[in-house]
């Protein structure tokens, strides 16, 4: 019972933090944010923080991971909601360029998590998005809609455009400027795997 009490008030203590953090990063970003103020702020201390993350570096992982999963979700119901699979597919790519435009997901995942973690093409979320995209285009193949390609170098293309072109907007003077002419730009690339137009 005793180690069933203590497992809880881990899992509570790793989630406080990882909220805090989340809240930190996003307004005041990864470099200034101080982690002495973020554990106090939920009252507890750093060693709180080493021994659910390590460090702060594998906080910023816990909260990648989080945000990572709910853009997930949302590009999931967006894929899902479209009227076909190709429709589907264009529109998921548009809508991962177009959260870069969201303030939390710009800083953390767009600017400071590339910066702190390295290449996002590599992180471990990416390989899901990946397998994701690489059934749809089999599937649009087996359907006579997309070209015979090479599936996985046809999904790595799309998947890194859309990655970079979400990196470009974070990144720009004026990301709704730029926003437009990436989605159009992601698109017209997309769609030269068609089979003809759609």
């Amino acid at each position: 019972m005793a180690k069933g009490k203590r497992a809880a008030g881990m899992a509570e203590n790793r989630a406080k933090l990882i909220r805090a953090a989340r809240a930190a990063f996003a307004t005041q970003g990864y470099a200034a944010a101080s982690m002495d103020e973020l554990t106090a702020s939920v009252g507890l201390t750093r060693g709180a923080l080493y021994h659910s993350f390590e460090d702060k570096k594998g906080l910023l992982w816990a909260v990648v991971e989080q945000i990572d999963g709910e853009m997930a979700e949302r590009l999931r119901a967006i894929r899902e909601q479209a009227p076909t699979l190709w429709q589907g597919l264009l529109a998921e790519g548009s809508a991962y360029i177009e959260m870069a435009l969201d303030p939390e997901i710009q800083r953390i995942m767009l600017l400071d998590g590339p910066a702190v973690l390295g290449d996002p093409s590599k992180w471990p979320g990416e390989n899901a998005c990946l397998d994701i995209t690489m059934r749809t285009i089999r599937s649009l193949i087996e359907a006579g809609v997309v070209k015979p390609v090479d599936v996985e170098a046809a999904g790595r293309l799309l998947n890194g455009a859309a990655l970079s072109a979400a990196l470009w907007v974070a990144a720009a003077d004026d990301p709704k400027e730029v926003l437009n002419k990436a989605v159009d730009a992601f698109r017209q690339l997309a769609s030269g795997l068609l089979r003809q137009p759609v």
